[in-house]
């Protein structure tokens, strides 16, 4: 459901931040390395099921948000911003990643922003945003 604009910026660009809320509902938000498939985004690494954001998930508490962006240096103008935002459920999975096959957390989007990617992020009316609603929250 993301453009092709987007999905080339997701290749080029697989750091993110990921929310996640723990059972004391406490919000934790950590850089992740992402990959996107088209339809999940993924989220490994060196000892995931020993991670907060693992057990957070592995609690019940699903619902996350996700963030991929950057600072674009511009010569001669302005500098420009762009990422996407992805609000969705996550649950705990195998995926064949960048690492073999492993334990991941497979995010399901519901909602998803992005901004500076289809076109600059600030224009005449401020702050441009595409926004796909990809299925509702369950």
């Amino acid at each position: 459901m993301l453009t092709a604009k987007e999905q080339e910026y997701l290749k080029s660009n697989q750091l993110a931040h990921l929310g996640t809320v723990g059972s004391d509902n406490q919000a934790d938000v950590v850089p992740v390395r992402v990959e996107f498939d088209g339809q999940h985004f993924y989220v490994g690494g060196d000892n995931v099921t020993h991670s907060r954001k693992y057990k957070n998930v592995a609690a019940g508490n699903i619902h996350v948000a996700l963030v991929v962006d950057d600072f674009v240096p511009a010569e001669g103008g302005p500098p420009g911003i762009r990422g996407i935002r992805v609000y969705g459920t996550a649950e705990l999975t195998t995926h064949e990643g960048w690492r073999g096959s492993a334990p991941h957390l497979k995010i399901t989007p519901t909602t998803s922003w992005s901004w500076g990617i289809e076109a600059p992020a600030f224009g005449e009316k401020g702050f441009v945003t595409h926004k796909t609603q990809w299925r509702d929250l369950p």
